[in-house]
C-alpha cells in the first residue's frame, strides 16, 4: 500500500468506526428511555390484516402481533383528519377546533403536538408520510427534527406535492420508479440512519404515517401478481370467513352485521367532467352492496380486481413495515422500541374520481386508473361491523391496533379488550417516557388532556377507568376543502355523533334528525344489530344528556386563547 494510501486510511479509520459503532449501539440507551415508533395505515380494515382475521398477507405485522399485544376495541374518530388530530394533539377535535367564518380551521394557541409533549425528555421526533392536518403550524415548528411530507394524496406514482424538510421536491416521473410506500419508508429509513450516527443517545419518535390503502388503488405490479383470481369468491364469502377467524382469534364474540343493501358511500366527482363518476369507472362498478351471486359477471371480474388492488397495497405496505424492522436491528433498537400499529379509520367506501382522471383502457391499478373498493369490499375489510369510513358505526372508528415492545410486554401474544381511544396515545407516550399528565400540561393554557395511558394493559388484560368516548363529525369538517368538493351522502346527514361506554354505544341513526339515537350493547352486540333505545330509554337519555354536556364543554374549550 503506498504512503498517501497509508495516510488517508489513518484519517478515515476513526470516523469508519465511530459510524459503525453507532449504527450498532442501542438508540436512546443513555437515557433509559424507550424509542417510539407509531406506523399509521391510512383506510385500512379492521380485518385487512392477517392477525385481525384477514386473508392478505401481512407477515411482519403477524410477527409484530405474536411478540406483542393486540387491541380488540380501538378507536379512531372515523374519518382522516380528525383522527390524525387527535393522535397527534391528544384531544377531541371538538376541543381543538376553532372555526374561522367557514373558512379554514384555526388551532387554539394552547394546542401541542407530539414532539413538543416528548421534548423535554430529551427526544428527537420524525415524521415520514401524510401530515393531512388542519393545524395553522409548520412541520418544523411543530418539534419534528425531519420531515419528509406527502401531501398529494391522489398519485402513488407520481405525487404533484411532496416536501422533505418544507422544501418542495420536484415530481417524479412515471417511468423513474417512485412509488409513495416505498418512498414514505425511504425517508424513515434515511432518518434513523443518521439518527443513529449523530445523536445516537438521544431516545427517538418516528411516526411513520402511510397513504396505503387510500384510494386510488395504485399498486405495483408483482404485488397485484399474489392476487390474481384470489377475491373470485365475493364479498359475502370473504366477510364469513374473517368473522370465523375473528372469533376463533378472540377478537370479537359478536354476529356478522347485517348487509347494508341500501347504504351508498359518498359519490364524489374531482374532474372538471359534468359526468357521475359511474359512467366514467364503467358498467363494473356499483354504488351499492348487493349479494354477490346477483352481480353481473362483467362486476364480478371488476369488484374481485379492485380487491386484488387492495390485498396488493396492503402487502406492500408490510413489506415496507419488514425494512423498517431490519433497520431498527441494526442500529441495536428493536428491543427497547415501543412500536404501535393503526389505521385512521375504517375502509372507505367512496366511489370517486379525481386526481388525473380514470382511464377504462387503463391496467387496473396503473397511474392511468383511478378506483376505490366501494361499498362491497370496504363492508368485508371492516368485518364483522357496520358500514365504513366517516360514519361512527364500528366500522367508520375500529381500527386495529398492535402494540410491541420486547423489552418492556412480558405477555406476548396476548389480546387486550379495554376501550380505548387516539386521544389516550399522547399520556401513553408521555408515561412511557417517564413523564405523568401533569408534566404534559406544563406551559399551557389549555384543558387537561382527556384521554388515559393504556400502559397498565401492558401487563394485564383490564379495563381502564374513564370518561365515555366522544365522537362527533360535525358539519364544519365535512365540508372543509370547498363548496364544491362537499361530499353528497345518499341517506342523510346523521350517523356520526356517538358516545361509548364500557358497555353501551349512544349513536345517532343515519337520517334521522337531530335528537333521535340509538343504543347498543358493545357486549354482546358489537356489530349492531339490535337497537335497544326503546327497552332502556333511561340509559339513552342518561348517555345523550352527557353527549350534549360534553360537546358544550369541548366548544368552549376550543375558545380559550
Amino acid at each position: 500500500m503506498c504512503p498517501t494510501t497509508l495516510r488517508l486510511a489513518a484519517t478515515l479509520l476513526p470516523c469508519i468506526l465511530f459510524l459503525g459503532l453507532a449504527a450498532r449501539a442501542p438508540a436512546g440507551k443513555a437515557t433509559g428511555r424507550p424509542n417510539f415508533v407509531f406506523i399509521l395505515a391510512d383506510d385500512m380494515g379492521f380485518s385487512d390484516a392477517g392477525c385481525y382475521g384477514g386473508e392478505i398477507e401481512t407477515p411482519n405485522l403477524d410477527r409484530l402481533a405474536a411478540g406483542g399485544l393486540r387491541f380488540s376495541r380501538c378507536y379512531n374518530n372515523a374519518w382522516c383528519v380528525p383522527s390524525r388530530r387527535s393522535l397527534l394533539t391528544g384531544y377531541y377535535p371538538a376541543q381543538s377546533t376553532k372555526m374561522s367564518d367557514g373558512r379554514g380551521i384555526l388551532k387554539p394557541s394552547w394546542i401541542r403536538v407530539l414532539p413538543q409533549y416528548l421534548k423535554p425528555y430529551g427526544y428527537r421526533s420524525y415524521h415520514s408520510g401524510k401530515w393531512h392536518l388542519p393545524l395553522r403550524q409548520r412541520l418544523a415548528s411543530a418539534g419534528f427534527t425531519h420531515s419528509y411530507s406527502l401531501v398529494d394524496t391522489d398519485r402513488f406514482f407520481s405525487p404533484n406535492r411532496h416536501h422533505l424538510d418544507e422544501r418542495k421536491l420536484p415530481q417524479p416521473d412515471r417511468d423513474e420508479g417512485y412509488y409513495a410506500t416505498t418512498a414514505i419508508t425511504d425517508h424513515a429509513l434515511d432518518f434513523l440512519r443518521e439518527h443513529a450516527a449523530a445523536t445516537n443517545e438521544s431516545p427517538f419518535l418516528l411516526y411513520l404515517a402511510y397513504t396505503a390503502p387510500h384510494f386510488p388503488l395504485h399498486a405495483l405490479k408483482e404485488d397485484i401478481a399474489k392476487y390474481e383470481g384470489r377475491y373470485r369468491a365475493g364479498w359475502d364469502v370473504i366477510r364469513e370467513r374473517r368473522w370465523k377467524r375473528l372469533q376463533q382469534e378472540g377478537l370479537v364474540n359478536c354476529k356478522l352485521a347485517v348487509r347494508n343493501t341500501h347504504v351508498g358511500p359518498p359519490v364524489v366527482l374531482h374532474t372538471s367532467e359534468a359526468r357521475d363518476p359511474l359512467s366514467i369507472l364503467g358498467e363494473g362498478e356499483t354504488a351499492l352492496m348487493p349479494p354477490w351471486k346477483d352481480l353481473t359477471d362483467e362486476q364480478q371480474e371488476f369488484q374481485a380486481t379492485k380487491m386484488a388492488l387492495h390485498a396488493a397495497m396492503v402487502t406492500r405496505m408490510d413489506t415496507e413495515i419488514g425494512r423498517l424492522l431490519d433497520q431498527l436491528r441494526a442500529i441495536g433498537a428493536i428491543e427497547d422500541t415501543v412500536i404501535f400499529f393503526a389505521s385512521d379509520n375504517g375502509a372507505c367506501a367512496t366511489v370517486m374520481v379525481r386526481g388525473d382522471g380514470h382511464d377504462p383502457k387503463a391496467a387496473p391499478g396503473s397511474a392511468d386508473s383511478y378506483l376505490g373498493i366501494g361499498p362491497g369490499w370496504a363492508a368485508a375489510a371492516n368485518t364483522p361491523f357496520r358500514l365504513h369510513k366517516v360514519w361512527t358505526y364500528e366500522g367508520g372508528i375500529s381500527t386495529p391496533l398492535i402494540v410491541h415492545w420486547p423489552a418492556g410486554i412480558q405477555r406476548a401474544g396476548e389480546i387486550r379488550h379495554a376501550a380505548v381511544h387516539f386521544i389516550d396515545i399522547v399520556p401513553t407516550l408521555v408515561e412511557l417516557a417517564g413523564g405523568k399528565e401533569s408534566d404534559s400540561r406544563r406551559n399551557t393554557t389549555g384543558p387537561p388532556l382527556p384521554g388515559k395511558s393504556i400502559v397498565p394493559c401492558f401487563a394485564s388484560d383490564i379495563g381502564l377507568p374513564r370518561d365515555p368516548i366522544f365522537l362527533d363529525q360535525p358539519t364544519e369538517w365535512r365540508t372543509f376543502w370547498s363548496p364544491a368538493d362537499q361530499l353528497r351522502y345518499q341517506d342523510g346527514t346523521q350517523g356520526y355523533r356517538s358516545l361509548i361506554t364500557t358497555r353501551h354505544k349512544l349513536v345517532q341513526p343515519l337520517g334521522a334528525p337531530a335528537g333521535t339515537w340509538e343504543i347498543y350493547d358493545l357486549i354482546n352486540d358489537r356489530s349492531e344489530r339490535n337497537n335497544l333505545a326503546t327497552r332502556i330509554p333511561d340509559k339513552v337519555r342518561e348517555l345523550s344528556d352527557i353527549w350534549n354536556k360534553s360537546l358544550r364543554r369541548f366548544n368552549r374549550e376550543a375558545t380559550i386563547p
